[in-house]
């Protein structure tokens, strides 16, 4: 069900029982896929795909120009998976050339009221972004990532896969998968328990995993640290996945239990 007032190019390839609410615009190379929603007031454009499921609301702009001084016209996208829900005045920003290209959002996805999410952002499957949360470009931000109202992560941070960021926090540094973090300029608060346990994680696991997190931020240097417990919890998957996080990029500052 498409309203005569929605403008839809031509070109535009829109699937099966999708709805299109009044005053909405899609552009030439948009592509739509089956059983999508869009309230109304929907402006979407560019090299955009937008997966089955997902539920637009008004006065979000999609796929428009990256807000980056060097991008230059050049050949770029954005693709947003299945499921998701989008808010009200979100606006989603496709990559650039020096990032690849693309902006990638998964499935399952929440963007809560006026969250940003620029370009080049890489971001997983049931992630809830809160009202008025900007992402910067090349922000990556792992599976069942919650990140509180009104904070604001800076280009190129990391958020591992189930971390947790309070409202109101300047997310400066990486956070490790399964990190608690806030504060102004972002802290690390200790471990998701709950989120690991609502994903019914075994306790033998949660608690090795506690264990480990003291030994790695027992001092600043998070490296050595890190060859000093080499081995001691071989088999435990989530202190595996804190660890490769955190050697994955030596170059970017990690986020650790103090506030400096």
């Amino acid at each position: 069900m498409i309203h005569n007032s929605s403008v839809i190019d031509k070109k535009a390839k829109i699937g099966t029982n999708v709805k299109v609410g009044p005053f909405c615009y899609i552009g030439p190379k948009v592509q739509i896929s089956d059983g999508v929603e869009l309230i109304s007031n929907v402006h979407i454009e560019g090299n955009t795909r937008i997966g089955s499921g997902t539920k637009i609301f008004p006065f979000a702009s999609i796929g428009t120009q990256p807000q980056d001084l060097k991008f230059k016209g050049e050949a770029n996208s954005l693709e947003i998976g299945k499921n998701n829900t989008i808010r009200e005045y979100v606006t989603i920003n496709p990559g650039t050339e020096g990032g690849g290209g693309k902006t990638i959002i998964g499935n399952n996805c929440l963007f809560m009221i006026s969250s940003h999410v620029a370009h080049d952002c890489l971001i997983g499957n049931d992630v809830v972004i809160a009202n008025n949360v900007p992402l910067g470009g090349h922000v990556t931000i792992e599976d069942s990532v919650v990140i509180g109202g009104n904070s604001a992560v800076q280009q190129f941070t990391r958020i591992g896969r189930l971390a947790m960021i309070g409202g109101m926090t300047g997310v400066l540094k990486d956070v490790i998968p399964f990190g608690l973090s806030f504060g102004n300029r972002n802290y690390l608060r200790g471990i998701n328990l709950v989120g690991l346990k609502r994903k019914k994680y075994e306790n033998k696991k949660i608690m090795e995993l506690d264990s480990a997190f003291k030994k790695i931020f027992s001092s600043k240097n998070l490296h050595e640290n890190l060859s000093k417990i080499n081995g001691e919890y071989k088999g435990n998957d989530l202190v595996e996945e804190v660890i490769n996080f955190i050697s994955k990029d030596k170059k970017r500052p990690i986020c650790t239990p103090t506030s400096e």
